[in-house]
């Protein structure tokens, strides 16, 4: 890259260099244990290390990849540790941090920046249209949430408060929110889910009956002949699932990675805790990389479907062994036939337009299916965010059907949850579509029938915000400004909120986003002992690290989660908390409820935040597999939650069968001179946490304003490596529903009217161009940056979750006339 170049960067720190082939190893080592001294220092670091996914220890912040049965003595990732560091900080963001900074000038801030200010110690409140948060009492600020719930209630519009959450909840807080949202008489209960699994969850409930995972970490690691990852990035996104991959190629398993970027993870793994990993090469995970286009996944299986049916037919008529497993379709399945029938009218010339790979790569994918007998799929958003997302999916589990790879060790669907409980909080109860069963069993537990009808996703509640339909919003964890699509739109409705309510631990961009009046309430983090609030008297020999220590004869408080593999186990943090003044989220929801509900309400509400057992006897009672909770849990790794299709291959799908699907072809086509875009991580990042600017796997160091295309599509665009663009994205969706007025925010993004085209435009200004070997007519860039892009509308069919990996966008330069708006 030239001098030129670089200093036309839009952000001065900004090097780019080739992207690396290999993962982990010493240099992994190396950059977490800098994040670890830089944030709490090397003794408090440690100390919440040695227990990270550990029994009796606490379940890592960061993703939901299981724990195997004899955890290492260092159970934890780059990424993982970057997650601890952060939320064990000496960094603090208290009442003097916002005295000293307006609200005006935080919302300057880059989300990287706003991370990095440190831990939350009180409750801060804005008053109404202040330009700066006040510290205030727990009673008063819980008070003011109580005070407009209530008046919700008490007028019978109990559907203007809407209540998100993240996947860092505990299954006992997720339980208490979703109570306290029915008891005051909404299902508003969007989540995380809605904007990353929900396509994963309705097509596996329909294919297969029930919406989650059908695959043990010990199918991976110790049974599997072929492993397909899809539209997944572990390297970055799930990094101790290369541990698993290792693990089934020292087996003897061949692995596939279907991709339009390719991945360093998934390329060589160095393993820092094995000797070649460390001097050696590493290890070679991917046997076979297929560089399929952005949303082509669905042609691609469906190509593949069709060439095993005919190999079987072929096989057959030449008195071979069958290539399919007949008897599983024909006890176990329905829909075969019609699902043949539309596989067979399959146009070749569109499978080729969709994947843009040649005949001779899927015909080699087939051979490694029909050479394997125990086939795993892998997914995580590259599958999950697309408008055919759902479609794709159903597809998958036709694909698992064919070779009876459903219900048998070593087979079965594999969806890879990002954050560390979001599958478990959908268990508790976290879902704006219950249901009837799981709410007549709520009912029963706590003598309420609870509402029926639908409550709002997390699309449906950025409509609601905009339409002035919501009077409190309440964020149970997460970042809902920067985590959502369409930036300016979900930010303005954010700000015409009356009240908005924020539990968390770290400042974010959703507290510079504030409603009217705006709550910021600080909790417990998952690294920290919960002892409620009894205080602890310090005695010799405590280092001031070990927290707020019990009272004599009691143990501090656990809670428990849900892996992505639906293993559930404890939970429990070791260090000081950051403040006196936090408190732990069931706390926090259980004395609002009671606030709330008032003493006419039986729910034993004090008893639950002291004792968080309690809850779990409410659970066992409500949720399906979790009969004897308490003391399954405390069995080192906890238990494996019962599912049908897995277990005993029952299906409690429509039909009683697992199905097969017709699913019609999309092919998104593309304009001249367009792009189809995927927003994606860096390697320095966990969702919407940005822990630093540098993404060393794809060569990109000080900055995060990168657009990476093919050097094949900016040789035809005209454009060179390092020139700086803005991105416009063009969606021809209902003009004005997502525009709103004209705004430009301080990183250079816009939402504009569309000119009377039918085509809205959205704009994120200053974008350094990075040529890189992806996909030829696909790129890709960062989010939170990116969200801006993303139509509201922009959907997955069935889901409705933001189709953030399939936007058209063309590539502007700044002075090319039309410039940044």
């Amino acid at each position: 890259m030239s001098d030129d170049a670089r200093s036309q960067s839009p952000e001065p720190t900004l090097d780019v260099g080739p992207p690396q082939h290999e993962a982990a190893g010493v240099a992994g080592v190396v950059h977490a244990m800098a994040d670890v001294v830089e944030e709490p220092g090397l003794g408090r670091g440690l100390k919440a290390l040695r227990l990270v996914n550990q029994h009796r220890g606490f379940d890592c912040p960061g993703c939901a990849w299981p724990e195997p049965g004899k955890p290492h003595l260092a159970e934890f990732c780059e990424n993982g540790a970057k997650a601890v560091a952060e939320e064990a900080t000496r960094r603090r963001a208290d009442a003097a941090f916002f005295a000293e900074h307006s609200i005006d000038e935080l919302a300057t801030w880059t989300d990287h920046r706003l991370g990095k200010s440190g831990r939350l110690t009180e409750p801060m409140l804005r008053d109404t249209d202040a330009d700066h948060y006040r510290p205030v009492s727990w009673g008063e600020a819980l008070d003011l949430v109580a005070g407009e719930l209530r008046a919700l209630r008490d007028a019978g519009e109990p559907d203007r408060a809407a209540f998100y959450t993240s996947g860092r909840t505990s299954n006992e807080a997720a339980f208490l929110y979703q109570l306290l949202s029915r008891r005051l008489g909404t299902n508003n209960l969007p989540d995380c889910s809605n904007m990353c699994h929900e396509s994963s969850g309705s097509a596996l409930t329909e294919t297969l009956g029930i919406g989650k995972g059908s695959v043990s970490l010990a199918d991976i690691t110790d049974h599997a002949d072929l492993i397909v990852v899809v539209g997944q990035n572990p390297g970055t996104n799930h990094p101790r699932m290369l541990t698993a991959l290792e693990a089934a190629k020292d087996r003897g398993a061949r692995i596939v990675a279907i991709n339009p970027l390719p991945e360093a993870g998934l390329q060589t793994f160095r393993n820092p805790q094995r000797v070649r990993g460390v001097v050696g090469r590493g290890t070679r995970l991917a046997d076979r990389f297929l560089q399929v286009r952005l949303a082509g996944d669905l042609a691609l299986f469906q190509a593949v479907n069709r060439l095993l049916v005919e190999r079987d037919d072929d096989a057959r008529a030449a008195g071979r062994a069958p290539v399919l497993d007949h008897d599983f379709i024909a006890r176990y399945t329905d829909g075969f036939d019609e699902a043949a029938a539309a596989w067979q009218a399959l146009s070749w010339s569109d499978v080729d337009a969709a994947t843009g790979l040649d005949r001779s790569d899927i015909e080699g994918f087939v051979d490694d299916v029909v050479a394997a007998r125990n086939v795993v799929v892998c997914w995580a958003m590259g599958l999950t965010q697309h408008k055919q997302a759902v479609a794709t999916i159903r597809e998958v589990v036709s694909f698992l059907l064919l070779r009876g790879n459903v219900g048998r060790p070593g087979a079965g669907a594999c969806p890879v949850r990002g954050h560390s409980n979001v599958q478990g909080d959908r268990t508790m109860g976290i879902w704006e579509r219950p249901p009837a069963a799981f709410l007549d069993a709520l009912g029963a537990e706590f003598g309420f029938d609870p509402p029926r009808e639908p409550g709002h996703d997390t699309v449906d509640t950025i409509r609601a915000l905009a339409d002035g339909r919501i009077d409190v919003f309440m964020a149970m964890g997460g970042n809902f400004a920067a985590a959502t699509p369409d930036s300016a739109l979900t930010e303005g409705a954010l700000r015409r909120v009356p009240l908005t309510v924020h539990v968390s631990t770290k400042l974010n961009r959703s507290h510079v986003v504030p409603g009217h009046r705006s709550l910021i309430l600080p909790c417990l983090g998952r690294t920290e002992r919960d002892d409620g609030d009894r205080r602890h008297v310090r005695g010799p020999g405590d280092d001031g690290d070990r927290g707020r220590g019990a009272a004599p004869g009691t143990v501090a408080r656990f809670v428990t989660v849900e892996d992505s593999m639906s293993v559930v186990h404890s939970s429990r943090g070791t260090l000081r908390p950051a403040s006196d003044l936090l408190r732990s989220e069931p706390a926090i929801i259980a004395d609002l409820a009671r606030r709330v509900l008032g003493p006419e309400d039986p729910t034993p509400w004090e008893e639950f935040a002291d004792d968080y057992a309690r809850i779990r006897e409410s659970i066992s009672r409500v949720v399906p597999g979790f009969e004897d909770f308490e003391r399954r849990v405390a069995e080192p790794g906890g238990f494996v939650l019962p599912h049908p299709p897995r277990d005993t291959r029952e299906f409690p799908t429509a039909t009683g069968k697992a199905r097969f699907t017709v699913n019609p072809l999309d092919v998104v086509r593309v304009p001249e001179g367009r792009l189809l875009l995927q927003t994606v991580r860096s390697h320095d990042q966990f969702n919407t946490t940005i822990y630093g600017t540098d993404d060393r796997y794809r060569g990109v160091r000080g900055g995060r304003r990168v657009v990476f295309v093919s050097p094949d599509d900016l040789e035809e665009l005209g454009i060179a490596d390092g020139e700086t663009v803005d991105l416009v994205s063009e969606w021809p969706g209902r003009a004005g529903r997502s525009d709103g007025p004209r705004r430009r925010d301080e990183t250079g993004a816009t939402a504009e009217p569309s000119r009377g085209t039918g085509i809205q435009q959205r704009r994120a200004a200053g974008f350094r161009v990075v040529a890189f070997p992806t996909a030829k007519g696909c790129a890709a860039a960062y989010y939170p940056e990116t969200n801006v892009l993303v139509p509201l509308d922009h959907t997955a069919e069935t889901s409705n979750t933001p189709a953030s990996k399939s936007l058209v966008i063309r590539l502007e330069r700044p002075d090319d006339g039309a410039g940044p708006r």
